[in-house]
């Protein structure tokens, strides 16, 4: 498997392949997002916009079977800026680790590091010293829950990683077993990239 960095042109034109493992790796718990092509190229326009932008590819081959993508947070401010009201992180100071996804049977293969590493070298060479990336929460009984589902945690916290106190965004989607859009908290975690994991 080869993992990438892609920028500029070679970025806007893998966006369909994002899009299209967007809506299939997060159909899986704990996103559970019933996506369509329509709202994701929506979603993306902000990296075709952004000169600072980054995706992260995986190729078997040519195909695309994973992405991790990161801009600047003030390039997503409408998003985010209320979740860092009463943060004393300026969003100005935030480099954004937005998706990371990955096919299931590409796995276990230490790209989800080369996903975090890729980006935050890209991050300090914009000169960001804070990253940060949400994560959506779910309640331990959700009837859709897995029974042997592992959070993300403990990987997380080995990147350096830790959960920002009071840091949740609220993002609206429709879940696969409901017919319409309802509010998702999402959690904040980051970490200063002086810090090495």
């Amino acid at each position: 498997m080869r993992v990438e960095v892609l920028t500029g042109a070679a970025l806007v034109a893998a966006l369909d392949d994002v899009a299209r493992l967007r809506i299939e790796v997060f159909r899986s718990w704990p996103y559970l997002y019933d996506g369509d092509l329509e709202y994701e190229r929506s979603y993306l326009q902000t990296y075709r916009d952004s000169a600072r932008a980054v995706l992260v590819g995986a190729f078997d081959g040519d195909r695309l079977v994973g992405a991790s993508t990161g801009a600047p947070m003030s390039e997503h401010a409408e998003d985010f800026a209320t979740a860092f009201d009463a943060s004393p992180l300026a969003i100005t100071d935030v480099f954004y680790c937005a998706e990371s996804v990955l096919l299931p049977e590409c796995r276990g293969q230490g790209v989800g590091h080369r996903f975090f590493d890729l980006r935050e070298d890209h991050a300090r060479k914009l000169g960001f010293d804070f990253a940060a990336f949400c994560s959506v929460q779910r309640p331990a009984d959700h009837p859709l829950r897995p029974a042997h589902y592992s959070p993300l945690d403990a990987f997380w916290r080995k990147r350096g990683y830790a959960p920002l106190d009071g840091v949740i965004a609220q993002f609206r989607w429709k879940d696969v077993d409901q017919p319409e859009e309802t509010a998702k908290p999402l959690q904040f975690w980051g970490k200063r990239l002086t810090s090495q994991p």
